[in-house]
Protein backbone atom coordinates (compact mmCIF):
# COMPACT_ATOMS: atom_id res chain seq x y z
CA UNK A 1 0.00 0.00 0.00
CA UNK A 2 1.52 3.17 -0.98
CA UNK A 3 0.87 6.53 0.47
CA UNK A 4 -0.54 9.40 -1.93
CA UNK A 5 1.41 12.73 -1.17
CA UNK A 6 -1.66 14.45 -2.43
CA UNK A 7 -3.67 13.04 0.11
CA UNK A 8 -0.67 13.94 2.62
CA UNK A 9 -0.97 17.68 1.76
CA UNK A 10 -4.50 17.43 2.18
CA UNK A 11 -4.21 16.01 5.80
CA UNK A 12 -1.59 17.45 6.58
CA UNK A 13 -3.92 21.05 6.26
CA UNK A 14 -6.21 19.70 8.32
CA UNK A 15 -3.90 18.28 11.02
CA UNK A 16 -2.17 21.70 11.10
CA UNK A 17 -5.23 23.56 11.38
CA UNK A 18 -6.82 21.59 13.98
CA UNK A 19 -3.55 21.56 15.96
CA UNK A 20 -3.18 25.18 15.06
CA UNK A 21 -7.03 26.23 16.78
CA UNK A 22 -6.53 23.79 19.46
CA UNK A 23 -3.26 25.48 20.27
CA UNK A 24 -5.28 29.27 20.41
CA UNK A 25 -7.94 27.77 22.19
CA UNK A 26 -5.28 26.62 25.11
CA UNK A 27 -3.72 30.08 24.91
CA UNK A 28 -7.45 31.54 25.60
CA UNK A 29 -7.85 29.66 28.37
CA UNK A 30 -4.47 30.62 30.07
CA UNK A 31 -3.20 33.76 28.10
CA UNK A 32 -0.02 34.48 30.74
CA UNK A 33 1.50 31.93 28.55
CA UNK A 34 1.82 34.01 25.03
CA UNK A 35 4.26 31.81 23.48
CA UNK A 36 1.21 28.91 22.88
CA UNK A 37 -0.41 32.04 20.74
CA UNK A 38 3.05 32.42 18.85
CA UNK A 39 2.96 28.25 18.23
CA UNK A 40 -0.54 28.52 17.19
CA UNK A 41 -0.53 30.71 14.64
CA UNK A 42 3.05 29.05 13.55
CA UNK A 43 0.61 25.97 13.00
CA UNK A 44 -1.87 28.35 10.70
CA UNK A 45 0.70 29.76 8.70
CA UNK A 46 1.95 26.08 7.95
CA UNK A 47 -1.29 24.73 6.65
CA UNK A 48 -0.89 27.80 4.37
CA UNK A 49 1.89 27.25 2.80
CA UNK A 50 1.35 23.53 2.63
CA UNK A 51 -2.11 24.54 0.88
CA UNK A 52 -0.18 27.13 -1.70
CA UNK A 53 1.79 24.25 -2.27
CA UNK A 54 -0.22 21.83 -3.36
CA UNK A 55 -1.48 24.10 -5.96
CA UNK A 56 2.02 23.76 -7.80
CA UNK A 57 1.09 23.76 -11.47
CA UNK A 58 -2.08 25.28 -11.64
CA UNK A 59 -1.08 29.00 -10.02
CA UNK A 60 1.75 30.78 -11.13
CA UNK A 61 5.20 29.91 -9.47
CA UNK A 62 5.63 33.13 -7.79
CA UNK A 63 2.21 31.72 -5.37
CA UNK A 64 3.49 28.28 -5.12
CA UNK A 65 6.97 28.08 -4.51
CA UNK A 66 8.09 31.77 -3.34
CA UNK A 67 4.70 32.81 -1.03
CA UNK A 68 4.60 29.46 0.17
CA UNK A 69 7.99 29.33 1.44
CA UNK A 70 8.02 33.11 2.25
CA UNK A 71 4.88 31.58 4.65
CA UNK A 72 6.55 28.54 5.85
CA UNK A 73 9.54 30.09 6.86
CA UNK A 74 7.87 32.75 9.15
CA UNK A 75 5.87 29.92 10.35
CA UNK A 76 9.21 27.97 11.67
CA UNK A 77 10.59 31.72 12.76
CA UNK A 78 6.89 31.99 14.75
CA UNK A 79 7.89 28.68 16.70
CA UNK A 80 11.40 29.67 17.41
CA UNK A 81 9.63 33.09 18.67
CA UNK A 82 7.36 31.03 20.77
CA UNK A 83 10.40 29.40 22.32
CA UNK A 84 12.25 32.32 23.35
CA UNK A 85 8.55 34.09 24.70
CA UNK A 86 8.14 30.92 26.20
CA UNK A 87 11.51 31.65 28.11
CA UNK A 88 10.85 35.09 29.00
CA UNK A 89 12.89 36.41 25.73
CA UNK A 90 12.13 39.59 23.78
CA UNK A 91 11.01 38.45 20.17
CA UNK A 92 13.46 39.60 17.48
CA UNK A 93 11.19 41.07 14.56
CA UNK A 94 13.85 41.17 12.10
CA UNK A 95 15.44 38.02 12.59
CA UNK A 96 11.92 36.82 12.32
CA UNK A 97 11.45 37.58 9.10
CA UNK A 98 14.98 37.57 8.19
CA UNK A 99 14.73 33.59 6.36
CA UNK A 100 11.89 34.80 4.40
CA UNK A 101 13.45 37.85 3.41
CA UNK A 102 17.17 35.97 2.47
CA UNK A 103 14.91 33.64 -0.14
CA UNK A 104 13.37 36.50 -2.05
CA UNK A 105 16.45 38.10 -2.62
CA UNK A 106 18.51 34.73 -3.68
CA UNK A 107 15.95 32.86 -5.60
CA UNK A 108 16.10 35.82 -8.24
CA UNK A 109 19.67 35.25 -8.52
CA UNK A 110 19.98 33.01 -11.82
CA UNK A 111 22.09 30.57 -10.56
CA UNK A 112 19.95 30.02 -7.97
CA UNK A 113 16.75 30.06 -9.73
CA UNK A 114 18.30 27.58 -12.83
CA UNK A 115 18.97 25.00 -10.00
CA UNK A 116 17.22 23.10 -8.11
CA UNK A 117 18.97 21.13 -5.74
CA UNK A 118 20.48 24.93 -4.77
CA UNK A 119 16.71 26.04 -3.63
CA UNK A 120 16.33 22.76 -2.04
CA UNK A 121 19.46 23.51 0.34
CA UNK A 122 18.72 26.84 0.62
CA UNK A 123 15.04 26.36 1.93
CA UNK A 124 16.48 23.68 4.03
CA UNK A 125 19.29 25.34 5.27
CA UNK A 126 16.92 28.12 6.46
CA UNK A 127 13.92 26.19 8.18
CA UNK A 128 16.86 24.21 10.00
CA UNK A 129 18.27 27.47 11.29
CA UNK A 130 14.60 28.20 12.77
CA UNK A 131 13.99 24.66 14.07
CA UNK A 132 17.49 24.77 15.57
CA UNK A 133 17.30 28.25 17.34
CA UNK A 134 14.18 26.98 18.69
CA UNK A 135 16.32 23.80 20.33
CA UNK A 136 18.77 25.99 20.94
CA UNK A 137 16.19 28.25 23.19
CA UNK A 138 14.68 25.52 24.91
CA UNK A 139 18.05 24.03 26.32
CA UNK A 140 19.04 27.41 27.20
CA UNK A 141 15.88 27.22 29.87
CA UNK A 142 16.97 24.12 31.17
CA UNK A 143 17.04 25.13 34.64
CA UNK A 144 13.95 25.08 34.83
CA UNK A 145 12.25 21.52 36.16
CA UNK A 146 10.08 20.99 33.25
CA UNK A 147 10.30 17.44 32.00
CA UNK A 148 8.89 17.92 28.44
CA UNK A 149 11.74 20.57 27.78
CA UNK A 150 13.86 17.49 26.75
CA UNK A 151 11.84 15.63 24.47
CA UNK A 152 10.93 19.24 22.26
CA UNK A 153 14.64 19.60 22.30
CA UNK A 154 15.05 16.31 20.87
CA UNK A 155 12.32 16.19 18.32
CA UNK A 156 13.26 19.87 17.21
CA UNK A 157 16.97 18.95 16.83
CA UNK A 158 16.39 15.70 15.02
CA UNK A 159 13.70 17.51 12.43
CA UNK A 160 16.28 20.29 11.91
CA UNK A 161 18.51 17.54 10.87
CA UNK A 162 16.28 15.84 8.86
CA UNK A 163 15.65 19.02 6.42
CA UNK A 164 19.16 19.01 5.84
CA UNK A 165 18.89 15.47 4.29
CA UNK A 166 16.63 17.34 1.66
CA UNK A 167 19.14 18.41 -0.08
CA UNK A 168 20.60 14.78 -1.44
CA UNK A 169 16.89 13.48 -1.21
CA UNK A 170 16.11 16.11 -3.48
CA UNK A 171 18.85 15.40 -6.03
CA UNK A 172 17.41 12.02 -6.38
CA UNK A 173 13.77 13.34 -7.44
CA UNK A 174 12.78 14.20 -11.18
CA UNK A 175 12.02 18.11 -11.84
CA UNK A 176 10.31 19.44 -14.78
CA UNK A 177 8.88 22.22 -14.44
CA UNK A 178 6.19 21.19 -16.91
CA UNK A 179 5.64 17.91 -14.89
CA UNK A 180 3.92 16.94 -11.65
CA UNK A 181 6.78 13.71 -10.99
CA UNK A 182 8.17 15.21 -7.75
CA UNK A 183 4.81 14.58 -6.17
CA UNK A 184 4.95 11.12 -7.47
CA UNK A 185 8.34 10.47 -5.60
CA UNK A 186 9.03 8.00 -2.71
CA UNK A 187 11.09 10.72 -0.74
CA UNK A 188 8.76 13.53 -0.78
CA UNK A 189 6.39 11.01 0.39
CA UNK A 190 8.54 10.14 3.34
CA UNK A 191 9.68 13.77 4.14
CA UNK A 192 5.65 14.94 3.95
CA UNK A 193 4.53 12.34 6.34
CA UNK A 194 7.41 12.74 8.83
CA UNK A 195 6.59 16.55 9.10
CA UNK A 196 2.73 15.58 9.48
CA UNK A 197 4.40 13.27 12.21
CA UNK A 198 6.16 16.06 13.81
CA UNK A 199 3.96 18.47 13.79
CA UNK A 200 1.68 16.13 15.72
CA UNK A 201 3.99 15.08 18.21
CA UNK A 202 5.55 18.86 18.40
CA UNK A 203 2.24 20.63 19.15
CA UNK A 204 1.05 18.34 22.09
CA UNK A 205 4.59 18.35 23.63
CA UNK A 206 4.11 22.09 23.61
CA UNK A 207 1.09 22.03 25.34
CA UNK A 208 2.44 19.39 27.51
CA UNK A 209 5.40 22.07 28.10
CA UNK A 210 3.17 24.82 29.11
CA UNK A 211 0.47 22.47 31.25
CA UNK A 212 3.42 21.70 33.36
CA UNK A 213 4.95 25.05 33.81
CA UNK A 214 1.47 26.10 34.86
CA UNK A 215 1.56 23.37 37.11
CA UNK A 216 4.63 24.26 38.72
CA UNK A 217 4.11 27.64 39.10
CA UNK A 218 0.87 26.83 41.05
CA UNK A 219 3.04 24.32 42.71
CA UNK A 220 5.71 26.94 44.31
CA UNK A 221 3.85 29.94 44.76
CA UNK A 222 2.31 28.03 47.73
CA UNK A 223 5.87 27.75 48.91
CA UNK A 224 7.05 31.71 47.80
CA UNK A 225 6.74 34.35 49.52
CA UNK A 226 4.97 36.88 47.30
CA UNK A 227 7.31 40.19 48.66
CA UNK A 228 10.82 38.83 48.49
CA UNK A 229 10.56 35.54 46.04
CA UNK A 230 12.35 33.80 48.97
CA UNK A 231 10.79 30.98 50.66
CA UNK A 232 8.10 31.62 53.12
CA UNK A 233 7.58 30.03 56.39
CA UNK A 234 5.89 26.51 55.13
CA UNK A 235 8.95 25.96 52.44
CA UNK A 236 11.85 26.85 54.55
CA UNK A 237 10.40 24.30 57.14
CA UNK A 238 9.84 21.66 54.55
CA UNK A 239 13.24 21.71 52.91
CA UNK A 240 15.12 22.14 56.46
CA UNK A 241 13.34 19.16 57.68
CA UNK A 242 14.45 17.29 54.70
CA UNK A 243 17.95 18.97 54.68
CA UNK A 244 18.39 17.51 58.23
CA UNK A 245 17.51 14.33 57.53
CA UNK A 246 20.09 13.29 54.85
CA UNK A 247 22.39 14.00 57.75
CA UNK A 248 21.61 11.64 59.54
CA UNK A 249 23.80 8.62 58.44
CA UNK A 250 26.56 11.16 58.22
CA UNK A 251 26.54 14.56 60.53
CA UNK A 252 28.26 17.52 59.94
CA UNK A 253 28.33 20.58 61.15
CA UNK A 254 24.48 23.14 61.13
CA UNK A 255 24.22 26.52 61.93
CA UNK A 256 20.53 28.01 61.81
CA UNK A 257 20.22 31.64 61.84
CA UNK A 258 16.89 33.50 63.15
CA UNK A 259 17.44 37.19 61.55
CA UNK A 260 15.27 40.12 62.58
CA UNK A 261 14.94 43.72 61.15
CA UNK A 262 15.39 46.13 64.33
CA UNK A 263 12.35 48.30 64.88
CA UNK A 264 10.87 47.52 61.67
CA UNK A 265 7.61 49.28 62.57
CA UNK A 266 9.24 52.60 63.31
CA UNK A 267 10.43 52.86 59.65
CA UNK A 268 6.70 51.58 58.21
CA UNK A 269 5.75 54.67 60.84
CA UNK A 270 8.32 56.61 59.42
CA UNK A 271 8.83 56.21 55.97
CA UNK A 272 5.32 54.65 54.94
CA UNK A 273 4.82 51.08 53.94
CA UNK A 274 6.05 51.57 50.61
CA UNK A 275 9.36 51.77 52.03
CA UNK A 276 9.20 49.08 54.11
CA UNK A 277 8.26 46.54 51.37
CA UNK A 278 11.61 47.51 49.60
CA UNK A 279 13.70 47.29 53.00
CA UNK A 280 12.17 43.64 52.63
CA UNK A 281 13.08 42.93 49.53
CA UNK A 282 16.61 44.41 49.39
CA UNK A 283 17.51 42.37 53.26
CA UNK A 284 16.04 39.02 51.01
CA UNK A 285 18.59 39.78 48.00
CA UNK A 286 21.84 40.68 50.37
CA UNK A 287 20.39 37.38 51.96
CA UNK A 288 20.75 35.11 49.04
CA UNK A 289 23.79 36.47 47.84
CA UNK A 290 25.53 35.37 51.03
CA UNK A 291 24.06 32.34 50.40
CA UNK A 292 25.83 29.02 49.05
CA UNK A 293 23.30 26.98 46.63
CA UNK A 294 23.28 24.07 49.56
CA UNK A 295 21.74 26.93 51.97
CA UNK A 296 18.40 27.81 52.70
CA UNK A 297 16.85 31.15 52.92
CA UNK A 298 13.44 32.20 53.81
CA UNK A 299 11.12 34.68 55.41
CA UNK A 300 9.08 33.32 58.39
CA UNK A 301 6.90 35.86 58.31
CA UNK A 302 6.79 40.00 59.30
CA UNK A 303 10.23 41.35 59.29
CA UNK A 304 11.44 37.78 60.39
CA UNK A 305 13.50 35.49 58.46
CA UNK A 306 15.90 32.34 58.83
CA UNK A 307 18.89 30.64 57.11
CA UNK A 308 19.97 27.12 57.41
CA UNK A 309 23.68 26.80 56.12
CA UNK A 310 24.96 22.69 56.08
CA UNK A 311 28.13 21.59 56.01
CA UNK A 312 29.86 24.88 57.80
CA UNK A 313 31.76 26.02 60.78
CA UNK A 314 30.72 28.54 63.07
CA UNK A 315 33.89 30.99 61.63
CA UNK A 316 32.05 30.88 58.14
CA UNK A 317 28.34 31.06 59.78
CA UNK A 318 29.64 33.72 62.33
CA UNK A 319 31.41 35.51 58.86
CA UNK A 320 27.96 35.34 56.63
CA UNK A 321 25.98 36.80 59.42
CA UNK A 322 28.06 39.70 59.82
CA UNK A 323 27.82 39.83 55.90
CA UNK A 324 24.36 40.15 56.00
CA UNK A 325 24.67 42.26 58.83
CA UNK A 326 26.88 44.62 57.11
CA UNK A 327 25.07 44.43 53.47
CA UNK A 328 21.75 45.02 55.14
CA UNK A 329 22.68 48.53 56.32
CA UNK A 330 24.98 49.51 53.04
CA UNK A 331 22.18 48.33 50.89
CA UNK A 332 19.58 50.50 52.84
CA UNK A 333 21.73 53.55 53.47
CA UNK A 334 18.92 55.18 50.96
CA UNK A 335 15.51 53.37 49.97
CA UNK A 336 13.88 55.68 47.50
CA UNK A 337 15.32 58.76 47.59
CA UNK A 338 15.03 58.24 51.49
CA UNK A 339 17.79 57.83 54.33
CA UNK A 340 16.39 54.56 56.13
CA UNK A 341 19.79 52.51 57.09
CA UNK A 342 18.11 49.56 58.84
CA UNK A 343 19.78 47.21 60.86
CA UNK A 344 19.06 43.71 61.60
CA UNK A 345 19.89 41.14 65.09
CA UNK A 346 20.93 37.92 64.18
CA UNK A 347 20.61 34.45 66.27
CA UNK A 348 22.94 31.54 65.10
CA UNK A 349 23.07 27.93 66.82
CA UNK A 350 25.51 25.47 65.46
CA UNK A 351 25.10 22.07 65.51
CA UNK A 352 27.57 19.56 65.82
CA UNK A 353 27.32 15.92 67.05
CA UNK A 354 23.62 14.42 66.52
CA UNK A 355 21.37 16.68 64.38
CA UNK A 356 18.44 18.33 65.98
CA UNK A 357 15.15 18.61 64.61
CA UNK A 358 14.42 22.13 63.06
CA UNK A 359 12.50 23.56 65.50
CA UNK A 360 14.87 22.71 68.27
CA UNK A 361 17.73 24.86 66.71
CA UNK A 362 15.27 27.18 65.73
CA UNK A 363 14.26 27.65 69.37
CA UNK A 364 17.93 27.80 70.47
CA UNK A 365 18.21 30.43 67.75
CA UNK A 366 15.81 32.58 69.23
CA UNK A 367 17.29 32.45 72.36
CA UNK A 368 20.46 33.88 71.09
CA UNK A 369 18.35 36.49 68.72
CA UNK A 370 17.01 37.81 72.16
CA UNK A 371 20.38 38.25 73.56
CA UNK A 372 21.22 40.07 70.48
CA UNK A 373 18.26 42.51 70.83
CA UNK A 374 18.60 42.64 74.82
CA UNK A 375 22.60 43.83 73.95
CA UNK A 376 21.88 46.82 71.58
CA UNK A 377 20.57 45.25 68.75
CA UNK A 378 22.29 45.10 65.32
CA UNK A 379 24.46 42.54 66.49
CA UNK A 380 25.19 38.82 65.97
CA UNK A 381 24.82 36.46 68.98
CA UNK A 382 25.92 32.80 68.84
CA UNK A 383 23.83 30.31 70.64
CA UNK A 384 25.16 28.05 73.44
CA UNK A 385 23.47 25.49 75.28
CA UNK A 386 24.79 27.61 78.25
CA UNK A 387 23.22 30.27 77.16
CA UNK A 388 20.08 28.51 76.41
CA UNK A 389 19.87 26.86 80.52
CA UNK A 390 20.91 30.80 81.75
CA UNK A 391 17.70 32.16 80.29
CA UNK A 392 15.88 29.39 81.68
CA UNK A 393 17.40 29.69 85.19
CA UNK A 394 16.38 33.58 84.85
CA UNK A 395 12.93 32.61 83.76
CA UNK A 396 12.82 35.24 81.23
CA UNK A 397 9.60 34.88 79.17
CA UNK A 398 9.74 33.68 75.57
CA UNK A 399 8.52 35.61 73.09
CA UNK A 400 4.82 35.35 72.08
CA UNK A 401 6.01 32.97 69.12
CA UNK A 402 5.06 29.76 67.07
CA UNK A 403 8.40 28.43 68.74
CA UNK A 404 7.02 28.43 72.11
CA UNK A 405 8.75 28.03 75.20
CA UNK A 406 8.49 24.14 75.60
CA UNK A 407 10.68 23.75 72.22
CA UNK A 408 13.38 25.39 74.26
CA UNK A 409 12.90 23.53 76.91
CA UNK A 410 12.88 20.57 75.07
CA UNK A 411 16.01 21.18 73.03
CA UNK A 412 18.11 22.31 76.20
CA UNK A 413 17.33 19.16 77.73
Amino acid sequence: MSLDVNTLFLVTIYVEVILGLLLLFAWVQNTAIIAVAWWGFANLLRAASVMLFGMYGSVPDVISIDLANVILFTAFAFTWTGARVFDHRRPHPILMFAGAALWLVMSRIPAVQASFNVRVLLSSGIITAYTWAAAYEFWRGRDEPLVSRWPAIFMLFAHGSLYLLRTPFGAMLPWSPTSNEVFESVWLTVLSFEALLFTISIAFILLAMAKERAEHRHKTAALIDPLTGIANRRAFLQDGETQLKRQLTNPRPVAVMLLDLDNFKSINDCFGHAVGDRVLQLFAEVGNRCMRRTDLFGRLGGEEFAALLVDTTRERAAAVAEEIRAGLTAATSEVEGRPVTATVSIGVVMSHDAVLDLSALLAQADHALYRAKDNGRNRIEIASIELVLDRIKRAIPDRPAALGAKTAAKSAA
